[in-house]
């Protein structure tokens, strides 16, 4: 009779050990899988457009190539709580056909006023992540469609950015 409670135990001893072991894989695999979509995957939004990308189909503005023309290295004091930090910001601009060329300097004075408001409304926090440069990017679009024309300014290239 001893010697059926021993293996008795024994077996509960051995199938205990068993689901500890299943729990701790189980555990593992929904950590891993956790940390993989997290840190490793891209996002659906950037998988869905490497797709269209790679079936050679693109958004009608992104097919479309133009005229790249420089601006005039903007200087500006950030909009930070102390004053003590400014922005020096080149860019370029695509442009869509040379008549947008030409009014890129008709309203040269406009395109300035606009892009210094802009840009001295920014702070330091607001300027420092990869996202919000390219927010700030859209924006400069926006603004000069507004100047020039809807639809003439394609995109903006920032060729020089310095934070102190």
């Amino acid at each position: 009779m001893a010697d059926e409670d021993v293996l008795q135990e024994e077996k509960k001893g051995g199938m205990l050990k068993w689901i500890i072991i299943l729990v701790v894989l189980i555990a593992l695999g929904v950590g891993g899988y956790f940390g993989y979509t997290m840190f490793f995957a891209a996002p659906a939004e950037d998988a869905a457009t490497e797709e269209v990308a790679a079936e050679g189909e693109q958004a009608p503005l992104e097919s479309l190539e133009g005229t790249l023309v420089p601006l005039p290295v903007f200087l500006v004091n950030l909009a930070d709580p102390l004053g003590r930090r400014y922005l020096k910001l080149g860019l370029e601009v695509e442009v869509r056909d040379p008549e947008a060329q030409a009014a890129l300097a008709k309203y040269e004075a406009k395109i300035k006023d606009t892009l210094l408001l802009l840009l001295s409304s920014k702070t330091y926090d607001s300027l420092s992540t990869m996202k919000a440069k390219v927010e700030l990017k859209q924006e400069v679009v926006d603004r000069l469609n507004q100047i020039v024309g809807k639809g003439s300014i394609l995109r903006v290239y920032i060729t020089e950015m310095v934070i102190q």
